[in-house]
């Protein structure tokens, strides 16, 4: 088995369970590469216990057989690795050093029984739809694509934004708001939620439409098909506006059009027998508690 350990940053107080990982890596004989960025910042602090070799893009695939991708930090490391995974279609398993961690769903003191169950096949492989953006002019590279959500945002202090959307060509709405989000399921726990929207489970076939403080207070979250296309048209008083995927943003203007759609390729993410989303939402959510007393 090869495995590629990615990260963004290092904080002293997680020392102990990233060494924690590399031994257990290595003593289950699996073969390590490390994304070199996180190798950096890494590599004066872990004592290795065996080889180990730099990964640097995700054109690293294509010369390596990587059997899985695994992450350190939060969430917003798991977006983050979306980019170096892209459509290679290697599993990526999340082990959470973050804060709530609904993406990154695997606790720090279960890394060894973890790398165990990821040798001993002990696990299942899930499918996460995710988004398109297709624009013009182009944004955002070769990596037009987002696991969580994009976003269409007025920019710091401005005035609210008038955002014309549009639902397979028919005319849906105009959201006099500070922004709009176009979520997964995936990302249906994150920005979307904070902002009123629903949780929608994984494979339900779904994406989440969600204004950010709209003006007018009949608008709502509103649950679409997957199959849709939505496209957008914005207005508004400053000459910019954000356009994010994911943590990624870029400024846009009035002249770009915009459309959003569920992209070509999912991303692939592993499932310990013993974690489905169901336990982890109940968990992170504190359902089914009673705390009154």
């Amino acid at each position: 088995m090869q495995v590629v350990v990615f990260g963004k940053q290092f904080k002293d107080k997680d020392l102990s369970y990233v060494q924690a990982l590399f031994d257990a890596l290595h003593a289950e004989g699996i073969t390590t590469y490390i994304y070199t960025p996180y190798l950096k910042v890494i590599e004066q602090k872990i004592k290795f216990p065996g080889p180990y070799a730099a990964f640097d893009d995700h054109r690293g695939f294509l010369v390596h057989r990587i059997d899985f991708v695994i992450t350190m930090g939060g969430d917003g490391t798991m977006l983050n690795a979306v980019t170096l995974v892209r459509d290679s279609g290697v599993p990526v398993l999340g082990i959470n050093l973050g804060r709530l961690g609904f993406l990154a769903s695997i606790e720090k003191k279960y890394i060894r029984q973890s790398v165990e169950k990821l040798q001993r096949g002990q696990y299942l492989i899930e499918e996460r739809v995710m988004l398109y953006l297709e624009s013009h002019p182009e944004l955002f590279g070769d990596m037009p694509f987002a696991l969580n959500d994009c976003t269409l945002l007025k920019r710091d202090t401005s005035s609210m934004i008038t955002i014309h959307t549009y639902l397979n060509g028919d005319y849906l709405n105009s959201y006099w708001a500070d922004g709009l989000i176009i979520a997964t399921p995936t990302g249906s726990t994150g920005y979307s939620l904070s902002c009123g929207g629903p949780i929608v489970f994984p494979r339900s076939g779904n994406f989440v439409i969600t204004p950010v403080a709209p003006h007018n207070l009949n608008v709502r979250p509103i649950v679409i098909s997957d199959d849709s296309v939505i496209s957008f048209e914005i207005e508004g008083r400053g000459e910019n506006f954000i356009c994010t995927l994911d943590s990624r943003f870029e400024l846009i203007t009035a002249q770009h059009q915009l459309a959003v759609r569920k992209n070509d390729f999912p991303l692939k993410l592993v499932q310990l027998q013993d974690i489905t989303f169901l336990n982890t939402i109940r968990e992170k959510l504190g359902w089914g508690e009673d705390i009154r007393n």
